[in-house]
């Protein structure tokens, strides 16, 4: 199994680590778009840095490092039994190495307490939708706004 380690988030890493995470979203849009930008949130961004930075201060965020080289990061919050997978991003360099299932195995080992994780992702991401039910156990959920 693909090794990672979750190493907490350093304030002097933050705006890197929104630039990577707005990096991966970005990637998964174009892929799915192309150029088109009729579905981000500002700036050309899917995931605004004001989001981002909300999720960091509302939650616990980690570096997601291999090798000891940054390869994506991710944002939890718990309560007693209950979880919330905020964000999680794999840098587009590194997708398909199992580096995403590794994080979120490391997850759940640091909070066996949780017995209920939600998530959202993008409906446009199947990639990600796939990850989280076939592969996390994750129920899905279809929410229309």
């Amino acid at each position: 199994m693909t090794k990672v380690q979750l190493i907490p988030l350093e304030t002097s890493d933050r705006e890197q680590f929104i630039k990577d995470n707005q990096e991966a979203f970005n990637y998964g849009a174009r892929e799915e778009f192309g150029q088109r930008d009729d579905h981000f949130e500002e700036d050309g961004e899917i995931i605004s840095h004001d989001t981002i930075s909300h999720a960091i201060d509302e939650g616990a965020a980690y570096r997601i490092m291999q090798d000891n080289k940054p390869v994506g990061g991710v944002v939890i919050k718990t309560e007693f039994d209950q979880g919330e997978l905020e964000l999680l991003f794999v840098s587009p360099a590194v997708h398909s190495k199992g580096i995403g299932y590794a994080t979120w195995c490391e997850i759940e080992a640091m909070h066996p307490e949780v017995t209920v994780w939600e998530t959202v992702t993008p409906y446009f991401e199947k990639r990600n939708i796939h990850f989280y039910v076939n592969r996390c156990g994750f129920p899905y959920r279809r929410v229309f706004q």
